[in-house]
């Protein structure tokens, strides 16, 4: 098994310049919390450069570097990040997974885990995988590196070695200065404890009692540490030191790396301030869109449906769902269904905290015809039936469908969906030899019979057009309408349909009558008894 590892360092500080790009090139620290007493946990190229250290407080870090940015360590962003680099891992390898937490000196470090084995039959080489997952990581906005190796915890030590430079044994605490050459490292397999000899013994992550226990006994390198039995170290320094061995080794027991059983993909972003209309809101549901549909496209998949949750000041949080009539990946769309929908229903209060997440579905291909120019695409469809329903109302647009009811123009709008198209239906030869024989029998008896009659269809009017009728003996004789105009010619009926008597308000009695018209017009006429009026309810075509 070969496995890859995409680590970055800092993934405080690239979360939020995930978020904020304008803010690269600028002096970025990352602190723990508010307040001028916490601690630094990140900072940028240019932070360090001028001067500014891990563990410094914000006051100490502007005494050197007086226009400093400064963003507060949000989880939020930090699991989205976490989340965009899976998905980049998942765009190369069937299978992955995010790497545990760690505490101490790594706190501020990401990891995650692609299968690479077979990667030389798809990218040619090892090396041109980890080239490709590193460029799709920086696209992305999280600036890594890659490295390959038998096992997790052996390409995780490899990255580790290849994006800290150095190590200061005495204080415990890795330099934050990258590579700014090597990206990416390949462990051949087999050799890889001659790659780890001369690696320091910060790299594993020993806890603070093993870490002194071995500086006590001379103990700086991994090679050294593998060099000495493993009886005799768990005798003086504890059982817990195997494991921190079987890391080293990579000989620790491992399960399959998971499959992705979900395709649910969110976004977030806590405000600085608090929102109170609606553009702002909008602009940082671009940058919330922009970076979803990224990662979609990572995964070849559309955007099937959209999830929103306001954060308001109260501590209210207000969930809606907009519906996407067709997967899209287009942002132009999915930020005019939202705008939309927050125009419809704005936020009663200020909004300080924004979470976007949506479900991706494979997106809908479109065959075209040779011989027709191309028509408007799907995703059109969702900003039609969303600025209707702006304009409308959303009770007003929608599909109609007839109901299980006793009146006979009563119907219901439900949301429009378009049909998912169906492979072919494959069927045995007794069935299709069955199909074959019927169709014979049919065209034997439409030669027969003749060609059919033609058929009447009813058109019916919304909403009914008003009428004046002549009667004679009880029944219409003259018809005066907006679609006709004349003597009737025939009439039949009436039929009576009634129902709800014990409702006021739903109570209907209607006549009907199938009428025509000396000019030709065959129409469905009907007379309301509890408002006492003729109307033209249906055309015959």
């Amino acid at each position: 098994m070969r496995i890859a590892c995409l680590l970055v360092p800092d993934l405080p500080l690239y979360a939020a310049l995930r978020a904020e790009p304008d803010l690269n090139g600028q002096p970025l620290v990352i602190t723990s919390g508010p307040g001028n007493r916490t601690e630094i946990v990140a900072a940028s190229r240019e932070a360090l450069r001028q001067g500014v250290r891990m563990g410094q407080t914000l006051p100490q870090a502007r005494a050197v570097c007086p226009e400093i940015e400064m963003r507060i360590a949000s989880p939020v962003l930090e699991r989205a990040a976490r989340e965009a680099m899976l998905d980049v891992a998942l765009s190369l390898a069937p299978r992955g997974e995010c790497a545990a937490r760690t505490s101490g000196v790594f706190a501020a470090e990401g990891a995650v885990y692609a299968d690479a084995s077979g990667t030389e039959a798809l990218h040619g080489s090892e090396a041109r995988f980890a080239s490709i997952m590193h460029a799709r990581a920086e696209r992305t906005g999280i600036r890594g590196v890659v490295a390959l190796a038998s096992s997790r915890s052996l390409a995780r030590l490899a990255a580790r070695q290849l994006a800290y430079l150095s190590t200061t044994p005495a204080t415990g605490h890795a330099s934050r200065e990258q590579h700014t050459t090597e990206s990416t490292r390949i462990l051949p397999a087999g050799r890889e404890p001659d790659f780890l000899a001369p690696l320091p013994i910060d790299l594993l992550d020993p806890d603070d009692r093993t870490a002194q226990a071995l500086t006590r006994f001379g103990i700086h390198r991994i090679g050294d540490l593998l060099r000495l039995s493993r009886r005799d170290l768990a005798a003086r320094l504890g059982p817990d030191l195997l494991e921190l061995i079987a890391r080293a080794r990579g000989e620790e027991i491992e399960p399959p790396l998971a499959e992705p059983r979900t395709t649910s993909l969110e976004e977030g972003l806590d405000l600085e301030a608090p929102i109170e209309h609606l553009e702002p809101l909008a602009f940082v549901f671009r940058g919330l869109i922009s970076r979803l549909v990224e990662r979609l496209t990572l995964r070849s998949l559309g955007c099937a449906q959209l999830h929103w949750t306001l954060q308001l000041v109260s501590g209210v949080k207000l969930s809606r769902r907009t519906g996407v009539a067709s997967p899209t990946v287009d942002e132009r769309v999915l930020l005019r269904l939202l705008r939309l929908a927050i125009e419809s229903n704005p936020p009663p209060e200020a909004v300080e905290g924004v979470t976007l997440a949506c479900e991706g579905t494979s997106p809908r291909h479109e065959q075209l015809d040779l011989f027709l120019p191309r028509g408007p695409g799907p995703s059109e469809l969702d900003q039609t039936l969303a600025e209707l329903g702006a304009l409308c109302g959303n009770d007003r647009v929608g599909r109609p469908e007839i109901v299980d009811d006793h009146r006979p123009d009563a119907f219901v709008l439900s949301p429009f969906r378009l049909a998912e198209p169906r492979g072919p239906e494959r069927k045995s030869p007794t069935t299709v030899l069955d199909e074959a024989q019927a169709l014979d029998s049919r065209s034997e008896q439409h030669r027969r019979r003749g060609p059919p009659g033609p058929r009447l269809t009813l058109r019916a009017l919304r909403p009914p057009l008003r009428a004046q009728v002549r009667l004679e003996d009880g029944h219409p004789i003259f018809l005066r309408s907006p679609v006709s105009r004349g003597k009737i010619v025939t009439a039949a009926g009436p039929w009576r349909t009634t129902g709800y008597w014990w409702s006021e308000s739903t109570h209907f009695a209607v006549d009907h009558y199938d009428v025509q018209v000396r000019d030709g017009s065959v129409l469905r006429l009907c007379f309301d008894w509890r408002s006492k009026r003729w109307q033209v309810d249906g055309v015959y075509d």
